[in-house]
């Protein structure tokens, strides 16, 4: 009987200071050899090119015209809402390469997918996307960058002349 107590509070003790330096962020060697898994030179190369293929980049699951899961539908919609010109956006699809689907994660360094990406530079995730519609500072970003879509000739040209 007091087997069990004894061996619970040793195994408790023993893992405490493994738990502690991981918190912490700190893992020990043995976490981190297993951790850590390397980008090849291939992968990384051609994520840096997908990512130059256009001002405006989503890796996501599925397609455009059919996402695979929620998060990229909605990632989808909020672009779409904001007005950005397809002639400047490009879709990855990660389900269609599973090197891609581990290495856009290492990549940026953000666990999950989708990524949008703004002139080579990591905006963020769905939650990202969503906050950032929510408070006006996407289509900031989107006007300033330059990738909205044209507006019809109609506008403001033929209004002036």
């Amino acid at each position: 009987m007091f087997s069990r107590p004894l061996y619970s509070a040793a195994f408790r003790q023993a893992a405490r200071p493994m738990a502690r330096q991981v918190i912490n962020n700190r893992p020990t060697p043995f976490l981190s050899a297993f951790q850590q898994r390397l980008l090849s030179d291939q992968t990384k190369k051609a994520i840096e090119s997908a990512v130059a293929s256009a001002p405006v980049v989503l890796f996501m699951k599925g397609t455009p015209e059919t996402p695979q899961c929620g998060f990229s539908r909605a990632s989808i919609q909020i672009l779409g809402l904001q007005g950005v010109d397809p002639a400047k956006f490009s879709a990855f699809n990660v389900l269609e390469d599973e090197d891609l689907r581990s290495g856009i994660k290492e990549f940026s360094d953000w666990p999950t997918i989708p990524q949008l990406y703004l002139d080579k530079e990591f905006v963020g995730g769905c939650d990202i996307l969503v906050s950032m519609h929510q408070d006006g500072s996407l289509a900031k970003m989107l006007e300033e960058k330059k990738v909205l879509a044209p507006i019809d000739g109609s506008g403001s040209e033929s209004a002036s002349q």
